[in-house]
């Protein structure tokens, strides 16, 4: 009796185990979410390049001019959960990506999942690219293989248990990877320029990975119901702003503030860009104006959040 209650754990333990396995599995795009390969152009996707802020976590942060454009990866981000080190993106061939295809590189922008069938961690934002149109991946792939290639491999993550097992990262995916669906849903009132600017805000730009808090003591997906408003700095000193329009965030600036401080790096107080988001303004400066007005107008349209 003893023996047949052991093998029918064993049993059970075993198909519970196949079970998990496959669910865990990297899942990549079907054929048809990806653009026909050769099809991007370079001169379109420079703009997803900066509004992507690419140079921000794969070259240094020190880097200036042309150098910033040697992704050979960036400076080591500190977090809770470990040390992430991002990896060389340079169309070098052996130690960049430069042998991927468009179908690898969409399928690393946008499941996560890099040509080995590894799992990428969501320190690389693929929650937000999620919502890149094709066509969009298409022209940024096709930017990415006009820069310099750079020899060298970043080192590997250094992440505490049980960050650091990476089949987990499936499960996590079932749940806060999602389907591509805007974040939130703006007023029916929102101007049309509003739109534009949540495609730029929520997908390539990325904006909610930062100014949104996660379930889960930070190791969720992102609350939507506070979004962009405010939240712990992943790299563990001190806080994300809100940037909604409320008391606690940027409620009394104009969306002709917003857009001026995107071009320029000063707030309507006469005070100056810090922080990490230093890069992020200098890569949205680079977008034309009419990118920054339709940003400053999502971010005037969206739901006031951390206090009216």
């Amino acid at each position: 009796m003893l023996k047949k209650i052991l093998i029918s754990l064993i049993i059970v333990v075993l198909v519970a185990a196949a079970a998990l396995y496959a669910l865990a599995r990297p899942d990549r795009l079907d054929a048809e979410q990806i653009a026909a390969e050769g099809s991007g152009e370079a001169t379109r996707g420079e703009r997803l390049f900066w509004a992507g802020g690419c140079v921000s976590c794969h070259a240094p942060s020190k880097a200036k001019g042309e150098e910033r454009l040697k992704l050979a990866g960036g400076d080591p981000l500190p977090t809770r959960f470990g040390t992430f080190h991002a990896p060389n993106i340079s169309p070098d061939e052996e130690d960049g990506i430069g042998r991927w295809s468009l179908a690898d590189f969409a399928d690393a922008l946008q499941r996560g999942v890099d040509p080995e069938g590894r799992h990428l961690y969501p320190a690389f934002p693929y929650t937000s690219y999620v919502r890149m149109t094709k066509q969009d991946v298409a022209d940024l792939w096709a930017f990415l293989k006009t820069l310099p290639p750079v020899k060298g491999v970043a080192p590997a993550n250094e992440l505490d248990f049980p960050f650091n097992i990476r089949p987990a990262l499936g499960l996590w995916k079932l749940v806060f990877l999602g389907d591509g669906s805007p974040a939130i849903d703006l007023p029916q009132d929102a101007p049309e320029v509003a739109r534009a600017g949540q495609y730029l805000v929520e997908g390539p730009g990325h904006c909610g990975e930062c100014h949104t808090p996660r379930s889960f003591w930070g190791a969720g997906g992102l609350q939507t119901d506070q979004w962009l408003a405010g939240a712990p700095n992943p790299e563990g000193k001190g806080n994300v702003p809100n940037i909604t329009p409320s008391k606690a965030g940027i409620g009394s600036w104009s969306a002709e503030d917003i857009a001026y401080y995107l071009e320029s790096g000063f707030t309507p107080d006469f005070d100056s860009v810090g922080g990490s988001m230093v890069e992020v303004q200098e890569n949205i400066a680079k977008l034309p104006a009419s990118d920054r007005e339709a940003i400053a107008a999502y971010l005037k349209a969206v739901p006031p959040g951390g206090g009216e």
